[in-house]
């Protein structure tokens, strides 16, 4: 589409990509590395090797054959960032799966009997929404859905067309619509690039144990509930050392109105970390 609109003013142009042209023909449309050998820029900027062994370095072979300077690694950190989705499914099997916590400040995500509307307040909870609409599916456990019949929608005006798919990790019957996985080694066959998990300790703990989150997605209200419902349960640690280094901070950042003049204070954290 890009070469479409420059026309021939591609010609002898630089391109920009975060990805390797692909090599292969595919149902979305002809191949990038054969597009722009006919455009004919002078140079090709790009991130990204594409994981993906149709392609896998020959986009970047044939453009050199046909004379077009190529660049490889450019902001190769941020590029894989954007595409972790894409390059997880490629490279393991499964989706990048982000797990969602909303707590309070002494970790408890309920009340000892078990409500927990609301944790957080309306900001952190429009980018919870947000992150949502980014995400190709939304993960609970059974569970969760007994209890709390989780709607798992984007409302967000103007994104609700974006609401993820809705996966149920457990047994028994999900709502109509849903899809039900039994493990979470189960999420290698949802054929999409990109999950959040949003269920509550027992199936947060289960991702964690199994080694499947690559990302930390922590809400903190600025609360104390005390006796309530912690966060975690066990997540197979068998000593301290091993929860160090395992994580690393990419995101932190204060949501909602700062109170004034001994007015309540409303501001929630949230918290992103990567695998290290």
């Amino acid at each position: 589409m890009a070469l479409a609109q420059a026309g021939g003013a591609a010609a002898g142009a630089t391109v920009y990509v975060s990805l390797e042209p692909c090599a292969h023909q595919s149902t979305r449309g002809p191949a990038c590395a054969d597009s722009l050998v006919a455009a004919a820029p002078a140079r090709v900027v790009a991130a990204l090797t594409d994981a993906d062994p149709r392609t896998a370095g020959k986009g970047f072979d044939r453009l050199e054959a046909a004379g077009i300077s190529v660049m490889r690694d450019a902001m190769a950190a941020e590029a894989r960032a954007g595409l972790a989705g894409f390059i997880t499914r490629l490279t393991q099997g499964r989706p990048h799966v982000t797990l969602k916590l909303a707590t309070s400040l002494d970790g408890c995500i309920a009340m000892a009997d078990g409500s927990s509307r609301w944790i957080t307040g309306e900001a952190a909870r429009a980018h919870a929404h947000l992150e949502r609409a980014r995400s190709d599916a939304i993960l609970v456990g059974a569970g969760t859905v007994r209890a709390d019949a989780p709607r798992l929608d984007v409302r967000l005006p103007g994104l609700e067309a974006h609401s993820p798919r809705r996966i149920m990790l457990g047994s028994g019957e999900a709502p109509k619509g849903w899809d039900v996985i039994r493990t979470p080694e189960d999420i290698a066959g949802l054929d999409c690039n990109s999950l959040i998990v949003e269920g509550g300790a027992q199936t947060a703990s289960a991702f964690l144990r199994a080694g499947l989150v690559d990302r930390l997605m922590l809400y903190r209200a600025p609360i104390l509930i005390g006796g309530g419902r912690p966060c975690l349960g066990d997540i197979g640690l068998t000593d301290l050392a091993g929860a160090h280094g395992r994580w690393r901070l990419s995101d932190a950042r204060m949501l909602g109105p700062k109170g004034v003049d001994g007015d309540r204070f409303e501001v929630y954290e949230v918290v992103a970390c990567s695998q290290a």
